[in-house]
């Protein structure tokens, strides 16, 4: 999204385009929910793509904006800024559509491979894919590090932010809140007392090139429903808080305080409120409570579900829902005869408690942002916490590296096939920069033959 000087690159373009129907958006917006692939850059690139370059409903001055916002949010920042684009153009149900329709293909897709991969895992076709994606999820974690760690860490300061928080998590098992935590008040005093040192700002300055006049041009006034007003602000909050307060008393008396369903539905609330800088953050923190404190899944198949959510349209974060899926299945939450029905319930659960604060944060927020179009300050407590989520996504990648390499343990042996597969996914995504499903898909291949080609492994 790097631009030069102003132009206008099509002369016909002068004239703004004619003004988008409720349906042609609704078809858009499914359209991208099912082709959303590549992760929130990706995401984002379509976005641009689509809605700046082609369709021009939104300039990008104002389509950069309100992704800064988005920036600064815990949650899918794509997903957000579908949300907020379709607000401003269709109202409260144009921005619920787009958001939803951002993430439920995934869901019904996620659901779909989540029961293949619980009834049939153990099919060995199902198993060699497995394999030989497992070590290429582990080079994408490592590689997603270095993503985040050459932009979050600019001076020595971040890097010690980084590092702190890896040794919080590695030697200490500090839990990832108190982590996001401390980032952040370093980051609220560390700018005030030493401006310079926490780097400032989301990385997506202002945009400079037009494309031509917008349905949302720079200069639209904003419409009179994306202006703020307290009654719309506690009409938001009203809704929100009591949808979710619905849902979880609607667990508690059917599930109980301590039923599967209860459970998630409130580890997840929390969860939702932590995913500051991409999936990739929050998934420590899954880890620490879906596998380590309730148990709905192994750390072997938290793996695979981060492998098939990388192999989904729509947010890294529906990984989620394969949790959900894999623990009402194992914990049988309408009993054994009723698995799957069990798995899809968790899964919908989860979905709907890990975003309904993104929904919440730009239906109450957006008209805020929509009452200034300069830059976002207070930006330093994400920049510092972007820091120590770059070490904390290094104490993952090591995780997955542990039960990747030495599947019984140190105790046990080293597997030299799942190590060469992740050396080549790693040269393969340093190096060449090879996208992401290629390499899933490479990886699978190799793991395939090796597991049905006997005396390989």
């Amino acid at each position: 999204m790097t631009v030069s000087a102003q132009q206008v690159i099509d002369p016909e373009a002068a004239t703004a385009p004619a003004t988008v129907s409720f349906a042609e958006a609704f078809r858009f917006w499914l359209k991208l929910g099912f082709v959303s692939f590549g992760g929130p850059a990706g995401q984002i690139a379509i976005m641009h793509t689509e809605l700046v370059e082609r369709r021009r409903w939104i300039s990008e001055k104002r389509f950069l904006h309100a992704l800064n916002y988005c920036m600064m949010l815990p949650g899918p920042e794509a997903q957000q800024l579908a949300t907020y684009i379709g607000w401003l153009m269709h109202r409260t149900w144009g921005g619920i559509v787009a958001g939803a329709l951002f993430v439920l293909p995934s869901l019904f897709i996620l659901i779909a491979l989540s029961w293949i991969y619980m009834a049939y895992g153990n099919v060995p076709v199902v198993a060699g894919i497995f394999y030989g994606i497992k070590p290429a999820v582990t080079a994408l974690v490592l590689h997603a590090a270095h993503r985040i760690g050459t932009r979050a860490l600019k001076n020595p300061w971040m890097w010690g932010i980084a590092a702190a928080a890896f040794v919080a998590i590695f030697a200490f098992d500090t839990p990832f809140p108190a982590i996001v935590l401390a980032a952040a008040f370093i980051g609220h005093f560390g700018a005030r007392w030493a401006p310079g040192v926490i780097a400032l700002g989301g990385g997506h300055g202002n945009g400079k090139q037009s494309y031509g006049s917008a349905l949302i041009d720079d200069d639209t006034p904003t419409p009179a429903h994306a202006r703020f007003s307290r009654s719309n602000l506690a009409k938001v909050l009203a809704v929100g808080l009591g949808l979710w307060g619905l849902v979880m008393a609607a667990l508690v008396m059917t599930q109980g305080l301590q039923g599967t369903l209860t459970q998630m539905g409130w580890f997840f609330t929390k969860a939702a409120m932590l995913t500051f800088g991409g999936a990739y953050a929050v998934l420590p923190y899954v880890y620490q409570g879906a596998v380590e404190q309730h148990h709905w899944l192994s750390g072997a198949q938290m793996i695979d579900g981060l492998a098939l959510g990388e192999t989904t349209p729509g947010p890294l974060i529906m990984v989620v829902a394969f949790v959900g899926f894999v623990g009402g299945w194992i914990k049988q939450i309408f009993g054994p005869d009723a698995l799957f029905v069990g798995g899809a319930v968790a899964a919908a659960v989860v979905t709907l408690v890990t975003f309904l604060p993104s929904f919440v944060f730009i239906l109450a927020g957006g008209p805020l942002i929509e009452a200034t179009h300069g830059k976002l300050g207070f930006t330093a407590p994400l920049s510092a916490i972007t820091a120590a989520v770059v070490g904390v996504i290094l104490n993952l990648a090591m995780f997955f590296a542990y039960h990747v390499l030495w599947p019984q343990g140190f105790s046990g042996r080293f597997d030299a096939v799942s190590a060469v597969i992740a050396a080549a996914a790693a040269i393969a995504l340093f190096r060449f920069k090879i996208g992401v499903m290629p390499l899933l898909g490479a990886c699978a291949a190799a793991g395939l033959v090796v597991t049905l080609i006997p005396g390989l492994r």
